[in-house]
């Protein structure tokens, strides 16, 4: 398996988009994404997933790649949630709001940092601008280490009924390392209180590759996860990337895994968890049997955008508000302004903060379906796209730029089968699916620092 893992440890893109988000450029623009959004009324998916970013944390973990900053006074929390109201206000004139909402997403960040009443508001919000299917999934990112029993009360009553807490690892040693806190709560103590309140589903988030973890700790962590019981699990390799932010610099004084100790970690993650009824979702996540990410996964319906795995009957088009937020349309990608305080000028200016984006063509279209059925699905029919979008089996396969040689290396591994017009993924192909995506990729191009490895 190391060998297996090892040779095929290559630099390429995640996919949570196509094209990935290298590609966005400052020249789409505000008029640009106006049209964008009114197109989007006609397009499919019908239905709308919401993201909501709150750039704000307790503290800065020195893994983490996202874009957040320590939270200040309520009063300098407030005038952003005050410009994330506004965006959401002059954003709404231009959707169809009796398409439904199927789909509420809460990240950053950490969107339990900030003052509830807050949450409440912008809740509210929401409610008011937009039609809520009665199933709508909604969902928050959650810190376990600031999280108490009342805010848990708070939002179940206001609707939210997943939520995901990042543990990261259950030793403190480990989380001392990167400067992150453990749960506030204990975790058996909080997990009844979390479904008592109305949540049908919790998350876990793990991650491996951190310093002063090794086999025994982190497959402690595992096994703690697992009496848990968690109806969703995700394994997160620790990308070192210091490029991006030096705070990950300050995790090298500790000494980082190997990349062979990584596969080993990762390898004993998957057989533990799938030997325990976890059923693999993707890349690097696990559901229950039961839940919808694995039914999802048995009908070949999984979906996937930059919030993660989800299914295609809850995930809409997605129009995301606040700092970096990013709409992900049919026709379209958005990104917003990700420096909070020029975000907060810009929509207290216009009522936008697009910084960039990119205005997807038809070709771009068909490729993102074939890499989002690999990446999901681990399953490509070519006659069943062609007469998704209308074309022959021929001028789909000239247009993801398909050739049997790009697929012999995998077939040869044992990752791609090939039967007629039908390509599927082994499960040992799953674990380099992203590999496998790529030949799918006419816009590939891989630069030093670009992207992180495939493992």
């Amino acid at each position: 398996m190391n060998e297996f893992l090892i040779k095929y440890n290559r630099p390429g893109p995640r996919y949570t988009s196509y094209p990935p988000a290298t590609f966005f450029a400052p020249e789409y623009n505000v008029a640009h994404y106006k049209k964008s959004l009114e197109l989007s009324n006609t397009e499919n998916p019908q239905n709308i997933s919401i993201y909501i970013h709150i750039p704000f944390c307790e503290r800065l973990c020195h893994f983490c790649g996202c874009n957040t900053g320590i939270a200040k006074s309520k009063d300098h929390i407030g005038r952003y949630v005050k410009a994330l109201i506004q965006e959401i206000k002059t954003v709404t004139p231009f959707l169809d709001t009796k398409r439904p909402v199927t789909q509420i997403h809460w990240g950053g960040g950490t969107p339990n940092a900030i003052p509830f009443d807050f949450i409440v508001e912008i809740m509210d919000t929401i409610k008011a601008n937009f039609r809520l299917h009665p199933d709508a999934e909604i969902a928050m990112e959650c810190s376990p280490a600031h999280l108490r029993f009342g805010d848990i009360e708070i939002l179940g009553k206001n609707g939210f009924n997943r939520i995901s807490l990042g543990i990261q690892d259950f030793h403190r040693e480990v989380l001392d390392a990167v400067n992150r806190l453990p749960s506030m709560i204990p975790l058996k103590e909080l997990f009844p209180h979390i479904r008592k309140n109305g949540f049908k589903s919790i998350n876990l988030d793990l991650m491996y590759g951190l310093p002063k973890q090794n086999m025994e700790i982190f497959k402690d962590s595992i096994r703690q996860a697992i009496e848990l019981g968690p109806e969703r699990l995700v394994t997160f390799s620790y990308a070192h990337i210091p490029w991006f932010n030096k705070a990950m610099t300050r995790l090298e004084k500790f000494g980082l895994p190997t990349t062979e100790e990584k596969f080993h970690l990762f390898e004993m993650a998957y057989q533990t968890l799938t030997s325990n009824g976890y059923v693999p979702i993707g890349l690097d996540h696990y559901a229950k049997p039961e839940d919808d990410l694995s039914i999802a996964v048995r009908e070949k319906k999984l979906h996937r955008n930059f919030q993660g795995y989800c299914t295609r009957a809850t995930t809409g088009q997605v129009y995301a508000f606040g700092a970096s937020g990013i709409s992900q349309l049919w026709n379209a990608y958005s990104q917003n302004i990700k420096n909070y305080l020029e975000y907060i000028d810009a929509i207290e200016s216009t009522g936008f903060a697009v910084e960039r984006g990119y205005q997807l063509t038809r070709e771009d279209t068909i490729c993102r379906e074939a890499i989002n059925a690999i990446m999901c699905n681990g399953y490509l029919n070519f006659d069943e796209m062609a007469v998704q979008f209308g074309i022959s089996n021929k001028e789909l396969k000239q247009v993801v730029q398909y050739t049997p040689d790009k697929m012999a290396e995998f077939v040869e591994d044992g990752l791609v089968s090939i039967e007629g017009e039908s390509l599927h993924v082994s499960p040992v192909g799953m674990l380099v699916v992203r590999n496998i995506a790529m030949a799918f990729d006419p816009k590939l191009e891989v630069k030093q620092g670009m992207y992180s490895k495939t493992i």
